[in-house]
């Protein structure tokens, strides 16, 4: 048996995304953003809702296609209201649409979404030695500075603690528990 961290339960989905994904640096624009989006839908949520509803999000979402949701119009934002499968809230809805737009903008300015994002922590992971959950921020001057300049290009729902989780699931920072075998 793996000793891992003690917020992932028994779910399979949510042992697969500790055990594969969660604190991996993380390079990719497509898988970034996919990223941002869900970490904005989480906002008052328990990660377990959101990682159940992935699969719904990335088919209601075009598969986090930024160019496709960029481009959403009012009956797309009705449909996705009407989607059991997904978090109907219409201010994430429309964050989800700006974000996009901005996402693309900084993609154009850097290059790439990845050479943008990883500046906030030098392009490398902060790795952390924590030894209990308590111990673990909910953010961090990093996300502070990140969420002051995506709220400045435009992004929403990317306050510092969505900012902060944002950071760990895309592997910017490191806060697998010392004892878990992914540290």
């Amino acid at each position: 048996m793996k000793n891992r961290c003690p917020w992932v339960s028994k779910n399979p989905l949510m042992i697969a995304y500790h055990d594969k994904e969660w604190g991996v640096p993380l390079h990719d624009d497509h898988n970034l953003f996919e990223f941002l989006i869900l970490d904005a839908f989480q906002a008052g949520l328990s990660w377990e809702i959101i990682i159940n509803k992935r699969e719904n999000f990335r088919r209601a979402f075009d598969n986090f296609n930024a160019k496709k949701i960029a481009m959403y119009k009012q009956e797309k934002i009705e449909s996705l209201l009407c989607d059991a499968g997904i978090i109907r809230n219409r201010l994430k809805i429309s964050a989800t649409i700006s974000n996009a737009q901005a996402f693309l903008q900084v993609q154009k300015e850097f290059g790439s979404f990845d050479s943008y994002i990883w500046q906030f922590v030098n392009g490398k992971t902060i790795k952390n030695s924590w030894k209990t959950l308590k111990e673990i921020p909910v953010e961090s001057k990093e996300a502070l500075t990140m969420s002051k300049d995506l709220k400045k290009r435009g992004f929403r729902f990317v306050g510092p603690t969505i900012c902060y989780a944002f950071m760990q699931a895309a592997g910017m920072v490191n806060d697998h528990l010392m004892n878990c075998f992914r540290y």
